[in-house]
């Protein structure tokens, strides 16, 4: 941070320092005493001398904890936190919690902020133990929760995150099932990875429990049934996550069109992908149809409804397999301005982000269970195949 900056970030606490030496002089005057704290003063010539360091240590031993002024302390250290200058506001609150006057209510609500400057300095370890005292206290419960719940998701702890959702669940009535089935599949993931199959199933079958619209669960349990060879258990599956939520439909549908082929079912298919694009357009179904088409009718066929669906629907998917389809057409396969066209795209369709977080906005090339940036579960959903920017 520029020292001008911390000068103006201090501005707030010279006031503050100001207004608590005011307050103290008043008090002495009304008893008889004339006296003026030197002190302030020269936390302001550190200030306009542009040493901020020198005018914190000033400004922190002149506000005495107090009743009057732990707030002060507190709302000190927020705004050293918020500003990034962690290393200050941890020192507060560590000089604030040493203090031996500070009733039940304030020490609890210096832990609480002391925790989360630990966090935001990574310091995981320190700030798990601040909110595991606070819970044992029984102050500042939900608060404390919620951060160790932060905590231990960092560490991949999904077992300690099931236990802390569901306390939270209990004490402040929170709706934490979507995030618990996530763990459950979290914890699937690693007994799947240890060979653990039986164990796997029995927490995907948890994770349903919990949030019965878990197209993860679902999808994890097809996989499971396709290695076991049970391809018509795994379409089955496959079908379900689509009903659970249709926004899930393009992370499936290579897989479905997989099983369809696998058992030679190709009228079965083809059925399944008009009924798909009539219900779910614009999912990614049309170019899937595409290929059965040219296999079926031919070439000409499946140029003709790609042009129809380009026509109602613009998209670089649905442009770039034209293009490769007339590539592959005679007289079209040495066209070299169709392969130069075809060529960018395919660098235009590397580059975009094909994923997007319905809560925050943020934008994935791959999908993300949990967003990378607002930490929320099951958010991010890929894009339409329609250019919407």
């Amino acid at each position: 941070m520029d020292v001008h900056d911390l000068v103006w970030l201090l501005l707030p606490v010279a006031a503050a320092s100001g207004w608590w030496a005011a307050r103290r002089s008043a008090r002495r005057r009304a008893s008889g005493q004339n006296e003026y704290n030197p002190v302030y003063f020269r936390g302001l010539n550190h200030l306009l001398n542009e040493e901020p360091d020198k005018a914190i240590d000033v400004f922190v031993e002149m506000l005495e904890v107090d009743s009057d002024t732990v707030e002060t302390h507190l709302a000190l250290g927020n705004l050293f936190r918020r500003r990034g200058e962690v290393e200050r506001a941890i020192r507060i609150h560590q000089n604030l919690i040493a203090r031996p006057a500070l009733t039940s209510e304030q020490r609890a609500q210096a832990l609480l902020e002391l925790g989360q400057d630990y966090m935001r300095a990574g310091l995981y370890d320190r700030a798990e133990n601040l909110f595991k005292e606070l819970r044992q206290s029984r102050m500042h419960v939900p608060q404390a929760l919620r951060n160790l719940l932060l905590i231990y998701q960092q560490e991949r702890d999904w077992a300690a995150c099931l236990e802390t959702a569901g306390e939270l669940q209990r004490q402040a009535g929170e709706d934490r099932s979507v995030e618990k089935a996530h763990y459950y599949c979290e914890l699937a993931g690693a007994a799947e990875r240890q060979g653990q199959h039986k164990q796997a199933r029995s927490l995907l079958r948890k994770a349903l429990s919990e949030d019965p619209r878990c197209v993860r669960a679902t999808h994890l349990l097809a996989r499971q049934a396709a290695a076991r060879g049970d391809t018509e258990g795994a379409l089955r599956l496959l079908c379900d996550s689509i009903e659970q939520n249709p926004d899930y439909l393009p992370e499936v549908l290579d897989e479905i069109v997989s099983a369809y082929r696998s058992q030679g079912q190709q009228e079965r298919l083809r059925g399944f992908l008009r009924d798909t694009v009539a219900r779910h357009p614009n999912q990614g179904a049309e170019l899937h149809l595409v290929d059965v088409l040219r296999e079926t009718e031919g070439d000409a066929a499946a140029i003709d409804y790609l042009n129809q669906y380009i026509a109602r629907t613009p998209s670089l998917l649905g442009l770039m397999r034209l293009l490769e389809l007339q590539c592959n057409t005679p007289g079209g396969e040495n066209d070299s301005l169709l392969q130069q066209v075809r060529g960018q795209l395919r660098l235009l369709l590397q580059e975009r982000a094909a994923y997007q977080c319905g809560k925050c906005g943020f934008e994935a090339k791959t999908l993300h269970w949990q967003c990378p940036s607002c930490h929320a579960w099951g958010t991010l959903k890929r894009r339409p195949l329609r250019e919407t920017k």
